[in-house]
């Protein structure tokens, strides 16, 4: 992992989000904080050469034909 959330970090977070969170909050936002971090960091691993940025889904191939998606209603 290249980078570690602190509880200083969890507590200026939360003083942005206008939250207040428990000792017991803190720590399970630490926790999950830096799991997704970690998640980031093994996704940022990936050998990502040849794939074509996508800004959205309907830009995949087969994605805009006939039927794939409802009638804007």
């Amino acid at each position: 992992m290249t980078a570690k959330v602190t509880v200083e970090d969890v507590g200026r977070v939360a003083e942005l989000a206008q939250l207040e969170l428990t000792p017991e909050e803190t720590g399970h936002m630490l926790h999950d904080l830096n799991a997704i971090l970690d998640h980031v960091a093994e996704l940022n691993e990936l050998n990502t050469a040849g794939v074509a940025p996508l800004a959205q889904v309907s830009e995949l191939e087969g994605a805009g034909d006939e039927g794939s998606l409802r009638p804007d209603a």
